[in-house]
């Protein structure tokens, strides 16, 4: 069977015709070319799907699309603004919080909502927040690092507003 999926992805709001069995990291990859949330492990376990449904983060590859309808999804595609990276993303880059980067997608996303709900997060509130997300080539110290310093860009921003 097939549904009618009404959604808003990255701010466009969306009316697609999809399989009631399509993942909503297959509907995000492969039916509207969003290819930054990456396919990892399949079976939720390492994060790398990581997008956030209604602000909260949630594991695409357990998700169906359908499951989706009326919910604003936002994918690490749609976090910069005019080609600018945001805070957290220069805190990635500045940090060295990607190694291989297959990983980066899903911890960004994880930690765009961390910064949402506590913009001044204790290093334990981090780990809490990243917990659900794996990544083979860190010991997470650099993850952990980008994190606080998108923290600190993002106050000294407010400051300055």
């Amino acid at each position: 069977m097939k549904t009618i999926l009404s959604l808003t992805v990255n701010g466009v709001e969306r009316d697609d015709v999809v399989p009631d069995n399509l993942l909503l990291v297959d509907y995000l990859r492969d039916k509207i070319g969003l290819t930054g949330t990456k396919i990892g492990c399949d079976g939720g376990e390492c994060g790398a799907c990581t997008v956030l449904i209604d602000g909260r983060p949630r594991h695409a590859c357990l998700t169906l699309a359908t499951t989706c309808k009326g919910a604003t999804v936002e994918t690490v595609d749609g976090l910069s603004r005019d080609s600018r990276l945001t805070a957290l993303q220069r805190g990635f880059n500045e940090k060295l919080g990607a190694q291989c980067g297959f990983c980066t997608p899903g911890m960004i996303m994880a930690s765009e909502a961390l910064l949402r709900r506590n913009p001044d997060p204790s290093e334990n509130d981090i780990r809490d927040a990243l917990a659900a997300n794996i990544c083979r080539c860190t010991g997470y110290v650099k993850i952990i690092e980008a994190v606080q310093y998108a923290a600190k860009a993002l106050a000294e921003q407010e400051l300055v507003a």
